[in-house]
């Protein structure tokens, strides 16, 4: 610690008529730990400070597969719940309907209109073959509460690090209605300075509007911001198209740490 560090320094008085030597450096740190100035006067009082300054000035990310992951697989809830609905498919073989319906070529401007119902009620149909109303409705309120799903490690964490270091946040997300309720359920709503949903701005990624959306709501340009995102074609091509950096969650990053690291970067002033 800066301080043990200094006191340690100080041995006891003597009094002998000589000229003090120069104090030792004083660092002052954030809240965070990560922002620090360190300044030592020279002779002349040449000294030089360094202080640490985030590399990026606004961060986006992504809700689904980044920000908000599933407490269990998608084919586990599906299985479990419609056991009481007669619905007896494998796990395996949910996953597989699953990937298929949610790949496909979707033939309407967006996938998620308001609730996203439409769209949901298909994939569920053809990962599962049920077509009962209420096992439809029993999944789909499933995973309109924040006990469905969980931060991944540090998060909650890096999140305020960086709000504390002065980022620009926001959540970039194809998602339907109910993705302000997860946010809030989970604790992190009111960490954002935007929550930028296509189903209420009418775009989805990749499409430029809605990342620039983003943009002008937090005031921060595309070359000083980063997105983090988990879809080569929606988060990266998108992101990149308009002059946005974007890291991919899994592969340029694996965890909220390693985001904080790349963000928050000393460097001479």
């Amino acid at each position: 610690m800066p301080a043990a560090a200094a006191a340690a320094a100080r041995g006891p008085l003597l009094h002998l008529r000589r000229t003090p030597p120069p104090p030792p450096p004083r660092r002052s740190f954030s809240s965070s730990g990560m922002r620090c100035v360190s300044a030592a006067a020279g002779a002349g009082g040449g000294g030089r400070e360094r202080r640490s300054s985030p590399a990026f000035g606004g961060l986006l990310l992504d809700a689904g597969g980044t920000l908000l992951q599933l407490a269990r697989p998608v084919a586990q809830t599906y299985a479990s719940l419609g056991r009481r609905y007669g619905m007896s498919k494998s796990e395996e073989s949910i996953k597989e309907g699953f990937k298929r319906a949610f790949s496909a070529p979707w033939p309407k401007t967006l996938r998620y209109q308001g609730d996203g119902r439409p769209f949901w009620r298909i994939v569920v149909a053809e990962a599962t073959e049920c077509t009962n109303n209420d096992y439809f409705e029993e999944v789909y309120e499933y995973y309109a509460h924040g006990d469905a799903w969980r931060l991944p490690a540090g998060a909650y964490e890096t999140l305020r690090d960086l709000k504390d270091a002065g980022v620009k946040l926001a959540v970039v997300s194809n998602f339907d209605t109910r993705l302000r309720k997860l946010l809030k359920d989970l604790h992190v709503s009111d960490m954002f300075d935007a929550i930028v949903v296509s189903s209420e701005v009418g775009h989805e990624k990749p499409a430029p509007e809605i990342f620039k959306r983003a943009l002008d709501q937090i005031g921060v340009e595309a070359s000083k911001a980063v997105h983090v995102g988990d879809d080569e074609t929606a988060d990266k091509a998108g992101a990149n198209a308009i002059g946005l950096e974007c890291w991919l969650w899994g592969q340029d990053v694996r965890t909220f740490s390693e985001i904080q690291d790349r963000i928050l970067t000393r460097f001479p002033q």
